[in-house]
């Protein structure tokens, strides 16, 4: 079971759990008008490290005036949660018209991925006072978003934070995910 905690602070930190986060998934133009795809994911992780999320918030938002913001993030890395449920029937995307491969929580594939044994997925379970059901984090569906945008959007939607040697977990498990040898 993972540790998190409700107590929030005002900057992002890395291990928040955000609910209802925006994706921007293509802008596009035709004839003059522009058209605007978003998905808007129920659960999000923050992946970005806390040194990087600490020092943005403290030169962007801070009364100091600085000669130039160098310590200014562009975009927070963030990754789905997953009702755990809809990841063994594969229908985790179906409201974005995918359907994704079954995972059989009775056989080897379901232990494996509750084990945290399945590269591409990190387990959670919280605690009963934090409102989340067991959840699948999809390091390949991780994305950004707006340093602004989501520090402002997590002031209405933030859920809890993961602890610091659990969110340690997440990361070098997305670190190692995204630096896996591709085979063909």
């Amino acid at each position: 079971m993972v540790k998190a905690k409700i107590s929030r602070k005002p900057r992002l930190s890395q291990g928040d759990i955000i609910r209802d986060v925006e994706h921007i998934e293509y802008v596009q133009e035709k004839s003059g008008i522009i058209e605007v795809s978003k998905i808007v994911f129920p659960l999000c992780i923050v992946l970005t490290q806390d040194c990087d999320l600490a020092q943005d918030y403290k030169f962007r938002w801070s009364k100091k005036q600085t000669p130039n913001e160098d310590k200014w993030l562009l975009s927070v890395i963030l990754a789905p949660i997953y009702n755990v449920e809809h990841i063994y029937t594969g229908e985790h995307l179906s409201e974005i018209g995918m359907s994704m491969t079954p995972i059989n929580r009775r056989k080897t594939q379901g232990q494996n991925l509750r084990n945290n044994e399945t590269p591409r997925y990190h387990y959670l379970e919280f605690p009963e006072n934090i409102p989340i059901v067991p959840s699948v984090v999809d390091f390949k569906h991780y994305f950004s978003a707006n340093v602004a945008y989501l520090k402002s959007h997590k002031t209405s939607s933030f859920v809890c934070q993961v602890s610091e040697l659990f969110r340690e977990d997440i990361s070098q498990r997305f670190s190692s995910y995204l630096s896996r040898i591709g085979l063909p």
